[in-house]
């Protein structure tokens, strides 16, 4: 039995602002945003190579997230989650490119910030896990976890069996999907503290 992790990181491109939602913008908004951080080749921004398509599918999603969460006893407070990954990623560290790591920044948040229903979770990146789900003859596609929405609790349980995604299991997606336990932030009231704290 391994250890629970008890935080979460969130990524987000260096010299903008943390904790904002593209899909809470104007069309024309998100859309500058992608362009601008467009970086041809790094595996963090090449998926903004088609802004108006990644908006679209992101939105789809979302509603995908916010509806199963609810169902799931989740209280989403905000329309839009914020996107985390949940502790280490085995991932980010060996298929970051130079490109990806110097355009990049983290900051690390405590789990214990968040309630219950705060936080769904998702393996791997809900993109990802959306897109198998619906390509069920992928060789990635893993029932059990693609196409579905966890509850903290349930992930706690699946990390405390089995340990974190591309360490002893979930091993054979390929580099270039994100291969971590995504985490959707439905509450921003604790990162508006937390981000006030960092300030001070």
């Amino acid at each position: 039995m391994l250890a629970v992790i008890d935080y979460l990181i969130h990524i987000y491109r260096k010299g903008s602002e943390p904790f904002r939602s593209l899909s809470a913008l104007s069309d024309s908004d998100a859309m500058k945003i992608m362009q601008d951080f467009y970086v041809e080749g790094a595996i963090f921004w090449e998926r903004f190579k088609d802004p108006g398509q990644y908006l679209h599918t992101r939105r789809q999603i979302e509603q995908w997230l916010r509806q199963e969460f609810i169902a799931k006893g989740g209280a989403p407070q905000e329309s839009y989650p914020i996107y985390m990954i949940l502790g280490r990623s085995k991932w980010l560290l060996t298929a970051a490119d130079a490109a990806t790591r110097a355009t990049t920044a983290k900051i690390q948040i405590p789990l214990s910030l968040f309630q219950e229903g705060d936080v769904s979770f998702t393996y791997p990146d809900s993109m990802v896990s959306f897109l198998l789900a619906n390509k069920k003859e992928s060789a990635y596609y893993l029932p059990d976890y693609h196409g579905r929405i966890f509850t903290l609790s349930e992930i706690r349980s699946i990390i405390y069996s089995n340990g974190l995604p591309g360490e002893k299991w979930g091993t054979n997606l390929p580099s270039f999907l994100a291969n971590y336990i995504e985490a959707q932030v439905w509450n921003q009231d604790p990162l508006r503290e937390y981000k006030r704290q960092l300030s001070v």
